[in-house]
């Protein structure tokens, strides 16, 4: 056990990794565009069964590690609604692993840090009446990229706003599915800094 902690330990220091971090809890809104995922039937249509706009909250990690660079560790939990040609079918989560490079347009240490970011991430889609545990959910792969501002209030605590877009391969697989899920990230987040 001790030898696991001693690995552990080491592989966690700032020191090794990154010159700052930042731990985070964000929420806002997830807004989902070409959300129509497809059909059951071959005489459907691809907007047979629909996602709704929800709301996410969620938590990331970030490991400075430069004096204008960093990388991003994120999850995060969307709610949305599945619709089935347009009648409610009942709450939808959608569980969101992120991994994003940060690229700052002011050096570390300056209070007001506007950054862009672009990543990778796999969405896993859980319909309603199932639960990650029970294995029904779909996992699909895409891309992220976006931009926001960190503010420091004070040498611990610091403000966050951002706004993401995530191009998302559809889940199941349905009749008519076409194209790429659109999801934009508008949130607001409070961390600390070490």
């Amino acid at each position: 056990m001790r030898k696991l902690l001693t690995v552990f330990v080491f592989l966690a220091s700032g020191t090794l990794w990154a010159q700052s971090g930042e731990l985070w809890f964000s929420a806002g809104q997830s807004m989902l565009s070409n959300s129509g995922i497809g059909s059951v039937s071959i005489l459907g249509s691809k907007d047979d069964y629909k996602l709704d706009n929800g709301f996410r909250f969620g938590f990331r990690t970030t490991f400075n590690t430069g004096v204008r660079t960093g990388w991003e560790l994120g999850y995060a939990y969307n709610r949305t609604h599945l619709n089935l040609q347009g009648q409610d079918q009942g709450g939808m989560g959608i569980h969101q692993v992120a991994g994003n490079y940060l690229l700052y347009l002011t050096k570390e240490g300056t209070k007001i840090r506007p950054f862009a970011t672009g990543g990778v991430h796999f969405d896993n889609f859980v319909p309603p009446g199932s639960s990650v545990a029970s294995g029904g959910g779909s996992t699909k792969f895409g891309l992220n990229y976006g931009g926001g501002v960190k503010a420091a209030i004070n040498h611990i605590w610091v403000v966050r706003f951002d706004v993401r877009r995530y191009e998302t391969l559809k889940p199941f697989d349905l009749y008519f599915k076409e194209g790429w899920l659109h999801q934009t990230e508008v949130s607001a987040g409070v961390g600390i800094q070490f």
